[in-house]
């Protein structure tokens, strides 16, 4: 069916929907189109399909709740099972076991939520005059007026108008800049927000020592380090949270996707036990809340969700999947079909030395499904992607290179 009806985020508002392959169907890592195509989700829906698709355990969490309770808000007086069981559940497997969990519905407003917050916690100190927000280069961080703000790509923040004021940008290659930066401004510094991979920008892991740099200047500057886990969380870099691959712990850190491997949407914030301390002491009622905050189906899927990853070992299979995609593209480099690749766990990039757009093309032509930047190929598999779907997916990455090879 051909209509206009239907605006898709990121592409050309004018194409006709007749362009787009239509998915009506999914099951595990594969998804078929209304033609009868079958492809691997080389990119786990949009980083975020941990368990697969078609799980029948978080499908039917999910229809038992709708059953007992399929909404209600959480705004004061109320609240829901399902709501408090997730919050103890995502911050039990975190750094923080005894901080707090703020719920919402997409990353986006988990990253504004977590701005927020970061200003926030400085005016309850009495230091107003912290509102400074760093952002990394190449960092992604949403499409909600803050997230944009805080954008390290410049196409995101540009045609909007007038953005949030008081954003920095440093490298995201060099400690360097942020310690001089803190030298200068470090009294007006409210936060500094990085994802500890960035997916976006293009699946770069950071330099040896930088979180650890970050760390250290937000500590003795009295910022907030905040890690955007909403690609990087449950389970994708081989532990719960990224956080804890690199040994670095975040103030706070915004989470989605993975929470509910996107079976329904969810999000979220969880700040340190320090964080909900100065919460806690304030006597005024928190003005704050979206009205899908603690969504009761949606949670009870995050707890499915959890308890899948939990019980099939996709923490632990992550780094499994890391080894056998390290493997394929080191084979790939020796026979000289890409100049280079990066990743760690279940997300990776391979750098073709040139625009990635043609062996994209290629590759969903030959039933891959991934993703272009610039001059790479990203990846993210759902973390149930057996051995043998791994070789098919090389294979056909082999083929589809060669058949655009310049």
């Amino acid at each position: 069916m051909d209509s206009n009806a239907l605006i898709h985020p990121y592409s050309i508002v004018g194409r006709s929907e007749n362009e787009f392959i239509r998915i009506v169907s999914g099951e595990g890592v594969k998804l078929t189109d209304d033609a009868g195509n079958e492809y691997i989700d080389g990119l786990a829906s949009l980083w975020l399909c941990q368990i697969g698709h078609g799980n029948r355990t978080v499908i039917d969490a999910i229809g038992a709740q709708l059953d007992q309770l399929a909404t209600y808000n959480t705004f004061e007086p109320f609240s829901n099972g399902p709501a408090v069981e997730l919050a103890e559940m995502v911050r039990a497997r975190s750094q923080h076991p005894d901080g707090r969990v703020f719920l919402a519905c997409s990353g986006s407003e988990a990253v504004d939520t977590a701005l927020k917050f970061a200003r926030r916690v400085h005016h309850l100190k009495g230091d107003t005059d912290r509102q400074i927000i760093v952002r990394r280069s190449a960092g992604y961080h949403g499409v909600n007026v803050g997230g944009t703000s805080v954008q390290g790509g410049a196409a995101y923040r540009e045609g909007w108008g007038d953005l949030m004021p008081h954003v920095v940008e440093i490298p995201n290659d060099d400690v360097e800049p942020a310690a001089q930066l803190f030298a200068e401004q470090g009294e007006r510094i409210a936060a500094v927000i990085s994802e500890p991979i960035q997916g976006a920008g293009g699946v770069v892991p950071p330099p040896p020592g930088y979180f650890e740099g970050l760390r250290r200047l937000c500590t003795e500057h009295g910022a907030l380090l905040i890690f955007d886990e909403v690609i990087c969380g449950f389970g994708r870099t081989g532990s719960w949270f990224a956080g804890q691959t690199f040994g670095v712990a975040p103030d706070m850190f915004t989470f989605a996707k993975g929470v509910t491997s996107g079976y329904i949407p969810l999000a979220g914030v969880l700040v340190s036990r320090d964080i909900a301390n100065l919460l806690e002491a304030d006597e005024t009622k928190f003005m704050h809340g979206y009205t899908y905050s603690g969504h009761p189906t949606a949670c009870a899927a995050g707890i499915a969700n959890i308890g899948v990853i939990e019980s099939e070992g996709l923490v632990d299979r992550a780094r499994d999947i890391g080894d056998r995609m390290e493997e394929g593209f080191l084979a790939l480099q020796g026979d000289g079909m890409i100049d280079g690749y990066r990743g760690l766990g279940g997300i990776w990039a391979c750098d073709l030395g040139r625009d990635a757009t043609e062996a994209k093309e290629a590759f969903l032509k030959r039933g891959v499904i991934t993703r272009s930047i610039g001059n790479a190929l990203a990846f993210c598999p759902p973390l149930i992607i057996d051995d043998d779907e791994i070789g098919q997916l090389f294979d056909r990455l082999d083929d589809a290179l060669r058949a655009t090879a310049p």
